[in-house]
């Protein structure tokens, strides 16, 4: 019995190990299947990614071809124009893409707060007012313009190095102009709370220039325009939309009674920035690209900054 037992377990064994070959064969060749869909769809993302991409950068040059064709054709800038309305998506292979156009010079520049390195009186006056009409601390303005300007000299109520070190994870004063809105955060009192008030009625960009009355809100031009009142600062908005000013003595005309205009060079009707944001998607992949044009005497405007994300 023992000797006839043996050939019926090895036969046994090899049976089992037959069946164990082949379901590790099985395992093997399903994960390499596997492996080769999941690298093929990852190479597939990432080319859609990577055309999403150009899409997007496509689309940041059509917007400045737009804009570079608006400047030849008209010399005010108001949201009855083309390149402010909100297009429909277009279709391309395999996906689509859309965007908008939206001025950023109807906005207070904070920026404007500092020129050639010191505080600009006048314009921390009119943001002052602007933190006012916002509910905001007026002690905001100094912070900024010490963040700002070229010295290490604190303003009543400011703060320069001495205060940013004294932080539990110190850092120094920058004193020089803000790059990007985000940067405020590094500001002594811009809370994010602070930021997402001011966010609607303010930009940041390289150049003082006027603030266009075509497209400003209601709160900037009642900062911007002395004795101004909000009520009639939006009754200015509502007057503008079929009628758009075309020039510095119709604005004035529509002014009220006692309002005036301290400086010709603190407003304008003509735009030189603009933010562009576009959004592109090829299959499942999407790409949202933001731009700052700055348009100039020539053609082509120039990209100040781009995120592609």
């Amino acid at each position: 019995m023992t000797s006839n037992s043996r050939p019926s377990r090895q036969n046994g064994v090899a049976v089992i190990m037959v069946m164990l070959i082949v379901a590790l064969a099985t395992t093997l060749a399903v994960y390499v299947s596997l492996q080769q869909n999941l690298w093929q769809r990852q190479v597939e993302t990432q080319f859609d990614h990577t055309q999403a991409r150009r899409i997007g950068i496509v689309g940041i040059d059509w917007a400045r071809a737009i804009l570079a064709s608006d400047a030849r054709n008209s010399s005010v800038d108001h949201e009855g124009e083309l390149w402010a309305q909100h297009l429909p998506a277009i279709p391309v292979e395999n996906g689509e893409i859309n965007g908008i156009i939206e001025d950023r010079q109807g906005l207070f520049n904070l920026n404007s707060i500092v020129r050639s390195g010191k505080t600009s009186l006048p314009d921390m006056v009119k943001f002052q007012r602007l933190l006012s009409i916002l509910d905001l601390p007026l002690d905001l303005a100094p912070a900024l313009a010490d963040w700002i300007d070229s010295d290490n000299a604190a303003q009543p109520q400011g703060a320069e190095d001495n205060y940013y070190l004294s932080l539990p994870t110190p850092y120094r004063c920058a004193n020089r102009p803000l790059a990007e809105l985000g940067e405020l955060i590094l500001v002594k009192g811009f809370s994010t709370q602070v930021m997402e008030r001011l966010k609607p009625f303010v930009s940041v960009l390289p150049t003082a220039d006027g603030i266009n009355v075509n497209f400003a809100p209601a709160e900037v031009l009642a900062a911007t325009i002395q004795n101004l009142p909000l009520s009639n600062a939006r009754m200015l908005v509502q007057q503008r939309r079929g009628s758009p000013f075309i020039d510095i003595p119709s604005f004035r005309q529509r002014l009220p009674k006692g309002s005036s205009i301290a400086n010709d060079n603190d407003i304008t009707v003509r735009s030189n920035y603009f933010r562009v944001t576009g959004r592109a998607s090829v299959n499942n992949s999407q790409v949202v690209t933001q731009a700052l044009l700055q348009r100039t005497t020539q053609d082509w405007p120039i990209v100040i900054w781009q995120n592609i994300q």
